[in-house]
């Protein structure tokens, strides 16, 4: 299941996403922060928060789709099948070593694709920190392509 918050921006510049508890029943919320669409989730007494939009394009309906991977929770895009970290954004693909005597398929990381967004929990609400845009992530381009589209896909 899967629930759209209202943000307001705090004083301090974090952006209150929503209750904690609420996203804890849910175990997802999507939101919009500076236009941005972004999903929090709460995945094994942690929550994690990313932009929504695949690096490719988008996660339409796939936040169910949760995947432990070599020991990293991930998403796993429907269209594409990509899997990407919830901890760092990391995008994940299977690949053996050809000069190996007997190769034998491993993760290896194609590097941050997704952007992640820094989560703070205080006083029962959970907040995000606004994206620091001075750093460059794949996810950037269909975050600012669908930027303020009034759809939140999830």
């Amino acid at each position: 299941s899967s629930s759209t918050g209202t943000v307001e921006e705090e004083p301090d510049g974090l952006i209150l996403i929503g209750k904690e508890d609420d996203i804890k029943k849910s175990q997802r919320i999507t939101a919009k922060v500076n236009g941005r669409e972004i999903v929090v989730f709460y995945h094994e007494g942690k929550f994690h928060a990313l932009d929504s939009r695949c690096y490719r394009k988008i996660f339409a309906h796939m936040i169910s789709i949760l995947q432990d991977i070599d020991g990293q929770a991930c998403i796993v895009c429907p269209w594409h099948k990509y899997k990407i970290t919830l901890e760092t954004g990391e995008g994940l693909y299977e690949g053996i070593n050809p000069l190996e005597p007997t190769p034998t398929p491993q993760w290896q990381s194609k590097g941050v694709k997704q952007r992640i967004h820094k989560v703070t929990i205080d006083n029962g609400n959970v907040y995000v920190s606004p994206p620091d845009l001075s750093v460059s992530f794949d996810s950037d381009y269909f975050a600012e392509k669908y930027k303020n589209s009034g759809d939140l896909s999830m």
